[in-house]
């Protein structure tokens, strides 16, 4: 059984240009009719253009609203575990992050009195004051 260009489109859900574009292309095959009219066949048409697969819906209405409300009970529960998880994970995180910033303190302290010790002390300066004009 062959499918009119129209009835072809329908088929898969696209346009009737769409069809006619992919056979000039040559990404789809047709037969042309005498009246200028096309006649695909519709296993060449779902290789090039494969059929929408219909997903399934899960939907709360169709569950009873105890087992809905038993549902979402538990998708709370997890996500409030899996909050519960990653703020745990921050929390170390930051105490790791706040070590790291105390143990390079106190080497930065070291290090800038090992500096200080080694550098010599600077001349103190004695001076006299004078006293302008007179002395």
């Amino acid at each position: 059984m062959q499918l009119s260009l129209s009835a072809a489109a329908k088929e898969v859900n696209r346009s009737k240009s769409t069809l006619s574009r992919a056979i000039k292309e040559g990404r789809l095959s047709a037969t042309r009719c005498e009246d200028g009219s096309y006649q695909i066949d519709p296993a060449e048409l779902y290789r090039v253009f494969p059929a929408p697969v219909p997903q399934p819906t899960t939907s709360n209405a169709t569950q009873p609203e105890s087992e809905r409300d038993g549902t979402l009970r538990i998708q709370l529960e997890m996500a409030e575990r899996e909050r519960d998880r990653e703020r745990e994970e921050r929390n170390r995180e930051r105490e790791q992050m706040q070590a790291t910033i105390d143990d390079l303190r106190t080497r930065l302290d070291r290090a800038e009195s090992r500096i200080a010790g080694l550098l010599p002390t600077p001349p103190v300066r004695q001076g006299r004051w004078r006293l302008w004009g007179g002395g």
